[in-house]
């Protein structure tokens, strides 16, 4: 068996231990000769773990021979497979080097021989009756110790009136604020929490950018949101503030450390990467013999197989309410069929939503894959509770952890619902899934979740402690003390790889795996200022649809007008 892919501390330790080690053998040995493609390797692998693009001028530089051999080298790295190299322009000319599949896999395999030379030459025989899944990452984490708890800060904070934080009312949120005496001793003053719906969590972080002075010294931005908090000026650039370098940005994963960015620079800190999963109950898949469903096709098969309305049972779940959470189900069926809701740069293993500013976007609403999306949803439709077109985030959990449902999407916050409640049908009978692809799409875990930001108007004599109140709240510390009192979200992969984490739910493991996999992606959710607008669109129309009024490619065509129409308005 292969074996499973190390994840992003342990990737980041295996690179920098073999980087030392090439330079201990290139300093204390002469005559010797650079490795250049083993340079070049190790320095895209890094770049991978934190998170940072890497230009053929850079990965050039880091191959230690004169140009024109790396540029040779490079191209031999690109013809065997080993990198995959996407745009970064419209035109193509400007591009980015990423390691493939192929080379990630050859890596993890390289650290497993790494590890076993090491303990045999070093630290004793490897035990007989280890597991033969075993890898370096595994080990690493099986042994690793444990966060500690976070520690009070050094000197308290002096803000007057207590730290103000704006937040969304879900259960990692909630969980903070059950956890707000403990924290208030940590940083050593009152925290005042107000906690909104998404849509008016929205709109009173808007109208709070239109005060003199913000209420809040940290606002929570659901991440889609992003491009029009930057563009409308209510957050400001982190980098602008602090040393990023405080909040260690490779312990982040991937994709929601870059979906915290606008233009390359970081404009908030995750403080829950959530991705949408596909919830199933692997009790009634095995006593039916079915496989876990991967495909939309197999989610429509299992639904038709398991609904049966006469013993109150169904087969899915999912966002059907008129309006924000229908709109989100939408865009994110779209992903599973292949396609962005407005026309991102196509790019290798996806598309690209990291370089959004400064061009205008198309709608792409009405398109065949958005067809197949819209009819899926037709479908699901035959197959779901008869409540299913008032059905939004927490309404669609709820059924299926009483076991009224076979399968559920849901965001991984969502879980504790059934996780910490040994009386429901669903307790530790739950397998988890990305989403289920339709033919032209792949496997997707859309990014879900939240970032904390500081207003562009909060006053400067807060800023100081606000910041140290930012990197406090976000700390692996605190983020294990959130999964530990209930959460299911873990933005690090340090809290993810926790021993004592690990052990409260599959989640953590299965999300780590996923952004080890690539899985883990925002750009289901591009972050263009008007996204706001395009889902309410959607959620409307498509509803209209789902209630028999229109036909789908009746609805598609209007919400595709609409939609056409906010875009222009907005950039002229």
């Amino acid at each position: 068996m292969s074996s499973a892919p190390v994840t992003g501390p342990e990737l980041e330790r295996v690179v920098t231990f073999l980087k030392s080690l090439c330079v201990e053998l290139d300093t204390s040995i002469e005559p010797n000769t650079p490795n250049p493609h083993l340079n070049m390797i190790l320095h895209v692998l890094q770049s991978h773990s934190e998170g940072r693009l890497v230009s053929p001028s850079s990965i050039v530089a880091a191959a230690g021979v004169p140009y024109a051999t790396a540029t040779r080298k490079l191209t031999e790295l690109k013809d065997t497979g080993l990198l995959e190299q996407r745009p970064r322009t419209k035109s193509g000319k400007s591009f980015s080097l990423h390691p493939s599949a192929a080379l990630l896999d050859q890596f993890s395999q390289l650290a497993d021989r790494i590890d076993r030379l090491a303990r045999t030459s070093f630290g004793g025989q490897p035990d007989k009756d280890e597991d033969e899944n075993y890898y370096y990452g595994g080990s690493y984490q099986s042994t690793r110790a444990t966060i500690v708890p976070p520690s009070a800060l050094p000197q308290p904070l002096k803000l007057s009136g207590g730290l103000r934080i704006l937040v969304h009312g879900d259960p990692t949120f909630m969980v903070m604020d059950n956890l707000k005496r403990q924290f208030e001793q940590l940083v050593g003053t009152n925290i005042h929490q107000r906690a909104f719906s998404i849509d008016r969590l929205r709109e009173e972080a808007l109208r709070n950018s239109e005060r003199s002075k913000s209420r809040y010294d940290l606002i929570a931005v659901d991440l889609p949101w992003l491009g029009e908090f930057v563009e409308k000026g209510v957050i400001r650039p982190l980098s602008d503030v602090m040393d990023i370098s405080r909040l260690d940005p490779a312990d982040f994963h991937t994709a929601g450390w870059r979906a915290a960015h606008w233009d390359e620079r970081p404009y908030g800190v995750p403080s829950q990467t959530t991705p949408e999963l596909m919830f199933y109950r692997k009790d009634w898949f095995a006593a039916e013999g079915l496989e876990p469903p991967i495909t939309t096709d197999a989610v429509i098969e299992a639904a038709r197989h398991f609904h049966d309305p006469r013993r109150g049972r169904y087969g899915v779940a999912w966002n059907a309410a008129r309006g924000t959470a229908l709109g989100h189900t939408f865009m994110m069926t779209c992903a599973a069929f292949g396609q962005p809701i407005v026309d991102l740069p196509k790019m290798a293993g996806g598309y690209d939503a990291d370089h959004l500013g400064h061009r205008a976007f198309h709608p792409t609403i009405n398109t065949d894959r958005a067809l197949d999306a819209a009819d899926y949803l037709m479908q699901l439709l035959e197959f779901s509770p008869p409540d299913i077109l008032s059905m939004s985030w927490y309404e669609r959990v709820r059924p299926y952890a009483s076991g009224k449902v076979a399968m559920a999407y849901g965001y991984t916050l969502l879980a504790p619902y059934f996780e910490l409640d040994d009386s429901c049908s669903a307790h530790g009978n739950t397998g988890y899934l990305p989403h289920p692809h339709g033919p032209e799409g792949a496997p997707i875990a859309p990014v879900g979740g939240y970032v904390f930001c500081i207003p562009s108007n909060l006053a400067e004599d807060r800023l100081s402690d606000t910041i140290e109140a930012l990197v406090a709240f976000t700390s692996p510390g605190a983020q294990k003390l959130y999964a530990q009192s209930g959460s299911r979200t873990a933005p690090r992969y340090s809290v993810g790889a926790d021993p004592e984490v690990r052990r409260l739910s599959p989640i953590f493991e299965l999300v780590d795996q996923m952004s080890w996999r690539d899985e883990l992606q925002f750009w289901p959710r591009p972050p263009v200022p008007q996204i706001s607008d395009i889902i309410r669109i959607c959620g409307h129309e498509l509803h209209d649809m789902l209630r028999g009024i229109v036909s789908p490619r009746a609805a598609l065509d209007r919400a595709q007008a609409r939609a056409e129409d906010i875009m222009k308005q907005q950039v002229t």
